[in-house]
């Protein structure tokens, strides 16, 4: 039978299209298996505690490690990742100013910025895929030759970490921030900061990130905060920053407004108890609640049907279908409200919803969206019922004592003694289950309560359109591809973005108030409050001496500072050097989930600050799930630090374990093993990330890191060759073909960013092709019998695979491939006096260079060979012969078949 023929004997897989409802299912059925005692274990992860080898050489941080010591016998992440760090970094290796020595030097240009992580606490393992993907870019352009600038930096997170600090202080001191005064409480904040800020950067380090650290950059830094006020200001006289009293998304937990995209949307499938901050109870949503509003001088009434009922105390109107036939004989009439005894109008809309309750709504524009727009098109009042800490607050329009048995009662609670009242008055009509979303604050778990403020909002329009036709015009190009359409939905339908935050840590707004002879208040800007004083004398013709300004005591919300941070942290408004070489950025790299948080709004700041795109390419990777599929949250208990994996942790129940960690622990039952940095990245860019969310198990890292052990074990056999001077001749022209092949693929796949292509490749040609195939078949030939005889071609072309190989492994595996690439040029010295000191400044492998070594030929024969083999010990298992040895029936019959081919 031809061997091509044999390929037909193996079926594909068929594809299995599931239903919605099935995959429903599948779903819940997982989570139920994860939740119960018998959540499913990691059978895969088989582990033994490996010996310990340290590195004990006494080596001055930033001194070169000393490589001439023995060669350890084994592997060990703390041997291998000891002092290379400082050396990079003292030697100036991951600066661009490094670029004008490299004698392989190209004028291209790589910069990028980190997406800086939030100053709360430590990195999770979403933190380290971004690592392990950007460093692998990074270092793979700065081998090629580029110019290359990875800039570090810290984001003040300013809801984050003004929360954190507040629980931190009342936690240990009893104190709230209200206690201490702004001043006090910034510098709690400070004190926090520059903790958490260093041991972020100490695990970025530690992770092998080749940041240029001369150039790191906090968003609350003196030239960052400029660069903050210069773009208020510019966009303020440019009007695309306005003040107005609009209805905004607020935290009652934070008392702080905060943007539609930090809005969760929770979808309730009927009656629900849900926690709430500043509950002692669990709270009942999902339902819906009928009651009367009786018309005045009329017998009958109106019954609206909500969801809110304690926001009824704000209701200015009740709305109808102008088609509806049950209320056609009440248009225009008026309902007495049973609480204030205000006549509420009977207005036609043709936006309410016949279908949904009872067809008549309760309009309360100052607690309601949708009100709210209905309310602009009918003129109507505002009644704001609920205070900025969620209690109940006397309507203002009235003026008059009602009801002050609530008064200061929490919204929740007022909800229930409303629907009492209204049975007592013998109103209330009933209440059933009802399927509704829920807007919850993704900051503090908190229900939203809208709320009509006076605040700053930015015109998105103008800005967003731009955005997406840099997009459709192919100046700024998304990968994958399919996130575009999302890209152009999202942007065209954007609002204005409200970007004041009622905090105290963050950019304080540089706007004032000015009160002219104290008679009226009007609003100016400035980079300072003297400028904005003579800009308010010139505007309002006032003498400056007869001005008072006080600033705004909100700040400006976190993601308005971000959105600066590819130019900003370059040193703009200014027009530095860095500006001119690396702006725009060549790539932006991040997560997904912040396609519109950070990177649509990078896009609109930068274009309409600086006349161009802050970068040319957006990459975006998956989230990093847990092994069972699930996002990793603190909630869950279910995120896991990095250096628990690189180090390794026994995860063992303590006094002050929680029960989330207790979940974890289930999970992982005898631990995590070390699988050092090496293997945790390569584990991690051998995802398929653009597209595919990343379900990261320990056994999939322990793999790798027996992958490193691989080549640890590849580089001690390669040295004993070399020193002992053996030599052989067969399977040259294979495995340097093969080689080839591999350069190839990495070059192709680097291009695509499809790191997962990059990883297999390398992997496979280092375990099957090097170690399974040409290293056993070279074992034999060592030894003294057939040394003397055999050529010097074999080892030059062993050092010369594993040498490559390293220098194509290295931007994913930093640590160890220039551990053992230092080992190498101990033994074999390079010839060109033109080498570097490290593997991470050496010319990246190309395929061009390596041409002359393409052989397709020998590479199809043994691919055959391969093929004949699994055939034939298939048929050999099922006639009970004893099977021999894979590699060596290979090798066997390639030297029938292959050489006789070539």
């Amino acid at each position: 039978m031809p061997l091509q023929t044999l390929y037909h004997q193996f079926p594909k897989a068929s594809k299995v299209t599931r239903t919605q409802a099935e995959k429903q299912k599948r779903r819940r059925d997982r989570e139920k298996a994860i939740l119960s005692s018998q959540s499913p274990k990691d059978e895969g992860l088989d582990w033994s505690e490996k010996e310990k080898i340290l590195y004990t050489a006494q080596t001055p941080p930033g001194e070169k490690k000393d490589t001439s010591l023995p060669f350890p016998a084994a592997y060990s992440p703390d041997y291998v990742e000891s002092s290379w760090y400082q050396w990079w970094e003292k030697e100036g290796f991951f600066r661009p100013e490094q670029h004008d020595s490299l004698p392989h030097a190209v004028e291209r240009t790589f910069s990028m910025c980190i997406p800086p992580p939030n100053v709360t606490g430590t990195l999770h393992l979403g933190h380290a895929l971004t690592v392990a993907v950007e460093d692998a870019l990074v270092r793979w352009r700065r081998m090629q030759g580029h110019r290359v600038l990875w800039l570090p930096g810290c984001d003040h997170a300013g809801i984050a970490t003004q929360t954190v600090v507040e629980r931190k202080l009342l936690r240990e001191s009893g104190r709230r921030r209200q206690d201490m005064g702004r001043d006090e409480f910034l510098q709690e904040v400070w004190m926090w900061k520059n903790e958490k800020g260093e041991e972020i950067y100490s695990q970025l380090r530690r992770m092998g990130a080749s940041l240029d650290w001369t150039r790191a950059c906090f968003t609350m830094d003196p030239g960052f905060s400029r660069a903050v006020t210069e773009a208020f200001v510019r966009l303020c006289d440019s009007g695309l920053i306005y003040r107005s009293e609009a209805l905004i998304n607020w935290s009652c937990a934070l008392q702080s407004a905060i943007s539609d995209i930090e809005v969760d949307s929770k979808e309730l499938s009927g009656r629900t108890m849900l926690p709430v901050p500043g509950y002692e109870r669990p709270v009942e949503f999902g339902t819906m609640l009928t009651f009367a509003y009786p018309i005045e001088g009329h017998d009958g009434e109106v019954a609206v049907s909500t969801t809110r009922p304690e926001t009824m105390l704000g209701d200015v109107a009740i709305a109808v279908h102008p088609e509806d036939p049950r209320y056609q004989a009440v248009h225009g009439k008026q309902c007495r409200h049973p609480f204030t005894g205000e006549l509420l109008p009977i207005i036609t809309d043709s936006m309410v919803d016949m279908q949904l309750g009872t067809g008549a709504v309760k309009v309360t524009p100052a607690h309601d969206h949708t009100d709210f727009l209905l309310s602009q098109r009918h003129s109507l009042p505002y009644v704001t019922v609920i205070g900025e800490d969620g209690t109940m607050t006397p309507p203002s329009l009235f003026g008059f004592g009602w009801c002050f048995f609530l008064q200061g009662v929490k919204r929740f609670d007022a909800r229930q003694m409303v629907v009492e009242a209204l049975v007592e008055k013998r109103l209330f009509r009933g209440k059933q289950q009802h399927s509704m979303t829920l807007p919850v604050c993704s900051r503090s778990g908190d229900i939203i309560e809208p709320l009509l403020k006076k605040q700053w909002f930015v015109q998105c329009k103008g800005m967003a359109a731009k955005a997406i036709q840099a997009v459709e015009d192919g100046e700024l190009e998304i990968i994958p591809q399919f996130y575009s359409k999302t890209w152009k939905n999202w942007l065209s339908n954007v609002s204005d973005w409200c970007v004041s935050r009622q905090l105290w840590w963050g950019h304080q707004i540089p706007a004032y108030s000015l009160c002219v002879v104290c008679v009226f208040q009007l609003w100016v800007w400035g980079r300072s409050e003297e400028e904005a004083r003579q800009r308010a004398s010139v505007k309002y013709g006032v003498p400056p001496e007869k001005i008072t300004l006080t600033q705004d005591p909100d700040v400006l919300d976190t993601w308005f500072s971000s959105g600066l941070f590819p130019f900003a942290m370059l040193g703009w408004p200014q027009q530095t050097k860095d500006m001119e070489r690396f702006y725009p950025n060549a790539l932006l790299e991040t997560g997904s989930d912040l396609i519109f948080f950070w990177v649509a709004r990078m896009v609109m700041l930068g274009t309409e600050l600086t006349g161009q795109l802050p970068f040319k390419q957006v990459l975006l990777h998956s989230l990093v799930r847990d092994k069972h599929g699930r996002k990793m949250s603190k909630s869950l208990g279910n995120v896991v630090d990095p250096l628990d994996v690189i180090h390794g942790t026994s995860l063992e129940v303590s006094e002050t374990t929680s029960p989330a960690e207790i979940i974890l622990i289930k999970d992982f039952p005898r631990g995590i093993p070390q699988c050092g940095t090496d293997a945790l990245r390569f584990a991690l860019c051998s995802h398929k990330t653009q597209g595919e969310d990343v379900n990261l198990s320990p056994s999939h890292v322990l793999s790798c890191r027996h992958f490193c052990n691989k080549m640890w074990q590849t580089v001690r056999f390669t040295l004993g060759v070399l020193d002992s001077g053996a030599t052989v001749e067969p399977m040259e022209r294979w495995v340097l073909s093969r080689l080839y092949s591999t350069v190839l693929q990495c070059e192709q796949s680097f291009e695509a960013y499809e790191l997962h292509s990059v990883t297999s490749a390398l992997y496979t040609f280092w375990v099957n092709s090097l170690c399974d195939v040409y290293m056993e078949y070279m074992k034999p030939l060592l030894s003294p019998q057939t040394r003397a005889t055999e050529g010097a071609v074999a080892c030059s072309v062993l050092f010369h695979c594993v040498s490559v190989s390293l220098a194509l492994l290295s931007p994913f595996m930093p640590f160890i491939t220039e551990e053992l690439w230092q080992r190498l040029q101990l033994h074999h010295p390079p010839a060109s006096a033109t080498a570097q000191p490290s593997l991470c400044l050496q010319p990246y492998p190309s395929s061009q260079s390596l041409a002359r070594w393409h052989f397709p030929d020998e590479e199809r024969d043994f691919l055959w060979v391969q093929d004949v083999v699994r055939v034939t010990r298939s048929l050999r298992a099922q006639s009970g012969v004893t099977k021999k040895k894979p590699t060596s029936e290979c090798l066997s019959y390639f030297h029938l078949m292959g050489r006789e081919a070539t």
